[in-house]
């Protein structure tokens, strides 16, 4: 958690800028990453060469650009622009060509989309709801007031929601269930809450088809913050899963009474 100033504003948090207006209006070299403060200068860089036409450069520079602003689940600075452009290439050519690319003989890996989504999801669940009531717990009432990065992503969360929406009916499975499992913990918002019953068609959805452990958690866990019974949705897996959990958070439960432990923080 950081207490610093962002170097970037967007005065309508519900419009997603032009990826170009992001690199070009952003002053990247102020901004605070992993590194240090004022350490973001090569984010633009970074950023622009996702959108190279050739797959291979497009995949390395996607890893590239994003581990520069990821580390240890905290929000910085630079986190936000870097959010913004991400959802703003979500439906650029180049980005979308990466799925249909593919050679029968190169062994298959992530599309360049999936991995967008995926990280733009893992930071909507590093900023939720949860994560806020558990740094009050530790840090007081005035936790997300201090925590100004994590509080401008949750506010531009309409914004990237609507970049993520239009692919939860996009032709590919893999694209479906990432954007899906993006949009679930974006739709906290209070202004996007109303999707959460069009979320919920698309969550029985993924669990009628998908077999992967972490989206099916996540879709199951949500169908059942919203209040929807789940029962008639898991399969066997989905309860081993749940009872394993269960017992491993009992084991915790349970040091922690006997050693003092705390809770551990998400960020």
């Amino acid at each position: 958690m950081t207490n610093s100033r962002s170097q970037t504003e967007n005065p309508h948090p519900q419009e997603l800028p032009h990826y170009q207006a992001l690199l070009d209006g952003t002053d990247w070299a102020s901004l605070e990453t992993p590194s240090g403060p004022g350490t973001g200068e090569t984010l633009p860089a970074a950023l622009a060469r996702i959108l190279s036409p050739d797959p291979v450069v497009s995949a390395a520079a996607t890893h590239n650009a994003l581990r520069k602003v990821t580390h240890q689940n905290t929000i910085y600075e630079a986190t936000v622009p870097v959010a913004l452009y991400v959802a703003a290439i979500l439906n650029h050519p180049a980005v979308a060509a990466d799925h249909f690319g593919q050679d029968a003989d190169i062994p298959p890996h992530r599309p360049t989309l999936v991995r967008l989504l995926k990280w733009l999801s893992d930071n909507a669940y590093d900023a939720d709801d949860e994560c806020v009531a558990l740094g009050e717990r530790h840090f007081g009432k005035g936790f997300l007031g201090e925590y100004r990065e994590m509080r401008e992503f949750r506010d531009l969360r309409p914004a990237i929601f609507s970049a993520v929406h239009p692919l939860l009916s996009h032709d590919n499975a893999d694209v479906r269930d990432a954007a899906l499992v993006a949009a679930i913990p974006l739709a906290e918002h209070p202004v996007l809450t109303e999707h959460q019953v069009e979320l919920v068609g698309h969550s029985r959805r993924l669990l009628a088809t998908s077999t992967d452990r972490y989206n099916r958690d996540r879709v199951l866990d949500a169908m059942k913050a919203w209040g929807h019974d789940t029962s008639d949705l898991e399969n066997a897996d989905d309860i081993a899963a749940r009872e394993h959990d269960a017992r491993l958070k009992a084991e915790r439960d349970s040091w922690r009474a006997t050693d003092g432990y705390s809770e551990d923080l998400p960020f």
